[in-house]
């Protein structure tokens, strides 16, 4: 499985973090999935979300963006590419991936990966947090902005 080996993030206070969750449309069951996975985990660590929604991955770059410059400590991008029997697939990933890590690079921010990049459609129930899933990357998502927001907060602590 993929999630093998992944870290696990307990304990974490995003008491005092704003965190938007920029979150597309496509593929409804999988992305319902993925946005509650983000959202329970950033509830249980008290961070205060505002949620974005937009038509589809492709959109996910500008949104973060434009919400990380508003103010945002952090976000969450979720969405889901599944692959068909055109390019548009490898088009899509690339543009959301590039787009996303640019957006982080740019604003200093962190932005969780939750992008589902898919041959299928079960790869996706597999992976959304859903009943029954092995993987909530919602949630993993949302955890890896939070830790990675307060590991900003503490560097910028020594800039005083």
């Amino acid at each position: 499985m993929a999630g093998a080996g992944a870290p696990t993030a307990g304990g974490l206070d995003a008491s005092g973090l704003r965190i938007v969750v920029v979150h597309g449309r496509w593929h409804e069951q999988i992305a319902a999935g993925l946005l509650e996975g983000a959202r329970r985990a950033l509830a249980e660590m008290g961070a205060d979300v505002l949620e974005l929604p937009v038509p589809g991955s492709f959109e996910l770059p500008v949104v973060a963006q434009a919400a990380l410059e508003a103010g945002a400590d952090g976000a969450v991008a979720l969405g889901v590419i599944i692959r068909g029997g055109t390019p548009h697939f490898e088009y899509v990933s690339q543009a959301a991936t590039m787009g996303l890590t640019e957006v982080a690079v740019r604003t200093g921010k962190p932005v969780g990966f939750g992008v589902l990049t898919l041959d299928d459609e079960q790869q996706g129930i597999d992976r959304a947090g859903l009943p029954g899933s092995k993987e909530d990357k919602g949630r993993e998502a949302a955890e890896a902005v939070v830790e990675a927001a307060l590991a900003l907060r503490s560097l910028r602590s020594l800039e005083g």
